[in-house]
């Protein structure tokens, strides 16, 4: 080769190498937020508005012009609530260029990233499920289980119950009808100690996945006739449940669900065999806001809506759905107003941007979700922001809120959080922080 050609040869190289080192940087210039979704398998009833919404609200933000400018690039994976699945998803999105943080959309899945989030500094985004301990910021410093868990939710279960009962469950009987999985074991360490206090009989009734068999637990119900059933499932089993209840005779009324468990979706084919049927809310999402109207008039009614049908917005799931888009996206623009405007952030950044969350009722009225979720701050210690929570009831056609606010009893809450939060940091050998 003459020392020409070897002169362009090397400078053609020098190019290649230049663009390949340049794609990543083009790549970044979005910020990436990676849906893990289910929208097939046995939650795919829950898991397919719960997707719509995300997407929604991401699309929206984007036709607005992202955020201070930044679009937003998204994907999703499909785990069909398989942990195994949600790892793979994770391991495929977690080192994309410009990602954020992760919303699991999946308690076993959680579990199993929580584990891999330190090592990797990837946020864990899990609002209203998830680990229930992650609350604790010292020893979760990945871990962001905002505005409720499952503890926080049985307990203003419990409380609703209270007030029906004139503040006396002495003697009582309420039954847990549970997913047996990680999802559906969580409410139990908080139940016990609230059965307890109060003097009631806790019974356990586990149901194997995915959950279309309930004929001996209803059998169970009917023969020990419990005072109240609280609900713990998602998916093919949540209409199975109230079905049972109809046909078994139990009181709808005396049901509560989880708010996986409470979505239109889970009951409307029933109608008005599930009248009164109660749902737990994620601060109230059974309420509509100005957000549903910008998503119907930006998305919709351009034929640029995810849902098939417009009639899904509204729904408990979708809004929920979109809920937890929007914390995401507050989180990276926390983390602009710290770290740069117009900039893509880092998952380390986005992490201090979910630390600071600052959602004012002012903010939260700009955003559309003024109606919808209460102000909250998030801290290094306070890794749940606020647990505000409403019950829900199925009126036979929708659902509509039928309670004052409840937030958890802190003084139940509180050192249980930090006993199995400091119980998970030492099996996984993970520091406590100090948050001084």
């Amino acid at each position: 080769m003459s020392f020409k050609k070897a002169v362009i040869a090397a400078a053609t190289a020098a190019l290649g190498m230049g663009a390949l080192v340049a794609a990543p940087a083009a790549q970044a210039q979005e910020q990436f937020v990676p849906l893990l979704v289910y929208r097939t398998g046995q939650f795919a009833p829950l898991g397919i508005p719960w997707g719509d919404g995300k997407q929604d609200y991401l699309k929206l933000v984007n036709a607005k012009g992202g955020i201070n400018g930044v679009k937003i690039a998204f994907e999703e994976c499909e785990t069909a609530y398989d942990t195994a699945k949600g790892v793979e998803c994770y391991e495929r999105f977690k080192t994309k260029a410009g990602v954020s943080s992760f919303d699991t959309q999946s308690t076993g899945i959680t579990f199993a990233v929580s584990a891999k989030a330190p090592g990797d500094k990837m946020p864990v985004v899990t609002p209203g499920y998830g680990l229930s301990q992650s609350a604790d910021g010292r020893a979760f410093e990945w871990n962001f289980p905002l505005l409720g868990n499952y503890w926080t939710a049985a307990d203003s279960m419990i409380q609703d119950i209270l007030k029906k009962e004139k503040g006396n469950l002495k003697g009582k009987k309420i039954a847990l009808v549970y997913h047996d999985s990680p999802y559906g074991k969580e409410p139990i360490p908080l139940l016990q100690k609230r059965a307890a206090k109060d003097g009631f009989e806790l019974m356990l009734l586990p149901v194997t996945a995915p959950g279309v068999e309930q004929k001996s637990t209803w059998l169970q119900i009917r023969q020990n006739r419990p005072d109240y059933v609280l609900l713990w499932s998602a998916g093919v089993m949540t209409p199975t449940a109230v079905r049972e209840a109809q046909a078994t005779g139990y009181p709808r009324e005396k049901m509560y669900a989880i708010w996986w468990a409470g979505s239109d979706h889970d009951v409307k084919d029933i109608g008005a065999g599930a009248k009164g049927y109660n749902t737990v809310t994620i601060h109230n999402t059974a309420e509509r806001d100005k957000v549903h109207d910008e998503v119907k008039a930006m998305l919709y009614d351009k034929n640029q809506g995810t849902a098939s049908d417009a009639k899904e917005l509204g729904q408990l799931a979708h809004t929920r759905g979109m809920m937890i888009a929007m914390l995401q996206v507050e989180a990276i623009r926390a983390a602009q107003e710290k770290f740069g405007k117009g900039k893509v952030m880092t998952s380390e950044q986005v992490r201090w941007g979910l630390e600071n969350l600052n959602l004012t009722q002012e903010r939260l009225n700009e955003l559309g979700f003024g109606k919808i979720l209460r102000p909250f701050k998030t801290s290094c210690e306070n890794h749940l922001g606020a647990d505000w929570s409403r019950i829900a009831q199925w009126d036979g056609a929708k659902f509509t809120a039928v309670s004052d606010w409840y937030q958890a009893d802190k003084s139940l809450i509180d050192p249980l959080v930090k006993e199995y939060g400091e119980k998970y940091a030492k099996e996984k050998n993970l520091p406590i922080r100090s948050c001084n």
